[in-house]
């Protein structure tokens, strides 16, 4: 009587089992389904522990692509993979065999290892996803005696059914990553807060990457808005001054009379207000990076001693006679041509050959549109944040008017027109930012005076009048249409699709 209950018990969990695993088969995402699935099997077998690892092939064993867990601490997982690195998740990776152990504790080829006995594991049931070598495993590890042979089939077989649903999520992932060239500059640098994958964008960190461990001088160019602040501060965090401090001086906010003392430093009584001894931005950034922004409106006077500086590495504060040793890395930036600048003896040129060692250059908007999207939700969890406002998205057609608008402004006045769209639409009590949040000087294109418009709504319209008619012309032919307007196919669509064009 006893065996025919067991086997009734065995059979309803078997019968139950497939029956979820089946459900489990039919979603179509695979990350979601992996969460369900890493729950049901905790649930059939009672382990009190669960993780899934994926592995790509020749991947380091240390560091697994994709990795989901239950019931485990952060001290849990690694102890689980300070174990596993090295034994029961590396041999069933590599065999493509079930690892199955009643007792780690008790098992020799377990027990000995240190953090099986200070962790006290028992229970270990390992089986691998696929062949060998496998594209990663299920780990389930419970109390003493938990698992038996019925688990073991369960989980294997669960096993096999995930291995075409795993490889479908790893192929997904690889062609997300060969789509993002900035993936690997993001895994060897700290990138807080730089947003983007575009070609542009990956070119510049990539030069960020060159030169951000050499204690040389470097001097940003670009447009204004474009970021330099912020790559100036990226360079830093991943040099070998990190630990130091960075100090950031606008040339521009100071009047001529004060950037001397206020970059050099002043001796007490050196001018009217320098009652006391002034230190200055260059020894605030002692043994870090001093950041020069508008370095082009520099006073002349004040040049020449920062050359000096960059020369000997020495200085003099106004009103002192002795030189002070500085150990500090110059990053500068500008948005004007500093060889103009040169012609016209508004900067010396020896100073100019001293920063332009490795410039690098930062891209307009117009030249990275793809990462306007993602800006755009970056722009607006940050103003959420900022101002403490209720959580607010955009309509699809704002999206498409921000990817269509010209933003001459760059970064700095996409951020200021998202936050006040975002305040906008918030003080009217919506969840959802309009068009007419972001540029309310636009209405109708139809019925609009043209000599109300703003120079971006002129711009719009503009080009969704010269494209239409350049689809028109073509037939709708999108190479030709691209190859008329020099512009890439793919941004042809996606101007189609944020100006709403139809073909009639």
């Amino acid at each position: 009587m006893g065996a025919n209950v067991e086997e009734t018990v065995r059979s309803g969990r078997e019968r139950d089992f497939y029956r979820r695993l089946l459900e489990l088969g039919s979603t179509s995402d695979p990350t979601p389904f992996l969460e369900q699935a890493l729950d049901l099997i905790l649930d059939v077998t009672g382990a009190r522990q669960a993780l899934i690892e994926l592995r790509e092939e020749d991947e380091d064993a240390a560091a697994p692509s994709w990795w989901l867990a239950r019931g485990c601490s952060a001290e849990d997982l690694d102890a689980i993979r300070t174990m596993i690195s090295r034994g029961i998740i590396a041999e069933a990776h590599a065999t493509g065999k079930t690892v199955f152990t009643p007792s780690a504790l008790l098992d020799p080829r377990f027990s000995g290892r240190g953090s099986v006995r200070l962790h006290r594991v028992e229970a270990v049931l390992c089986a691998p996803i696929g062949s060998a070598p496998s594209l990663g495993v299920i780990y389930l590890q419970g109390d003493s005696e938990r698992f038996d042979d019925l688990d073991r089939e369960l989980v294997e077989l669960f096993a096999r059914h995930l291995a075409p649903l795993v490889d479908r999520l790893l192929v997904r992932r690889q062609v997300r990553e060969r789509e993002d060239p900035t993936r690997q500059l993001r895994r060897q640098m700290r990138l807080d807060d730089v947003v983007g994958h575009s070609t542009a964008l990956a070119a510049v960190l990539r030069q960020a990457a060159l030169v951000a461990p050499l204690d040389v001088n470097v001097l940003l160019t670009g447009d204004s808005g474009t970021g330099k602040s912020q790559l100036a501060r990226v360079i830093h965090e991943n040099g070998p001054r990190a630990s130091g401090p960075f100090v950031e001086l606008n040339c521009a906010t100071l009047p001529e009379s004060l950037v001397e003392s206020e970059l050099f430093g002043a001796a007490a009584g050196a001018h009217s207000t320098a009652t006391k001894a002034v230190a200055g931005r260059i020894a605030s950034a002692e043994g870090g990076t001093l950041f020069l922004d508008e370095i082009a409106e520099l006073a002349v006077p004040a040049q020449a001693k920062l050359l000096q500086l960059l020369q000997s590495r020495q200085y003099y504060r106004l009103g002192s006679a002795t030189p002070v040793h500085a150990d500090v890395r110059l990053i500068a930036a500008t948005n004007t041509d500093l060889e103009q600048a040169v012609r016209e003896r508004r900067f010396r040129e020896d100073l100019f050959y001293r920063l332009q060692v490795l410039p690098i250059r930062l891209p307009t908007l117009a030249e990275r549109r793809e990462d306007l999207r993602v800006l755009a939700l970056h722009f607006i969890e940050a103003a959420q944040r900022r101002h403490g406002l209720p959580r607010v998205e955009f309509s699809p057609g704002a999206l498409r008017a921000i990817e269509a608008a010209e933003w001459p402004g760059n970064l700095r006045q996409l951020c200021h027109a998202i936050e006040a769209a975002a305040i906008r639409a918030a003080g009217e009590g919506l969840i959802r930012i309009e068009c007419h949040h972001l540029f309310p000087g636009a209405s109708d294109p139809d019925v609009v005076d043209e000599n109300t418009l703003t120079f971006q709504e002129a711009t719009r319209r503009f080009q969704r009048a010269l494209l239409l008619r350049a689809l028109d012309e073509s037939g709708w032919n999108i190479t030709e249409t691209a190859q008329r307007l020099d512009l890439a196919r793919s941004h042809i669509y996606n101007l189609v699709k944020a100006f709403g064009l139809q073909r009639s």
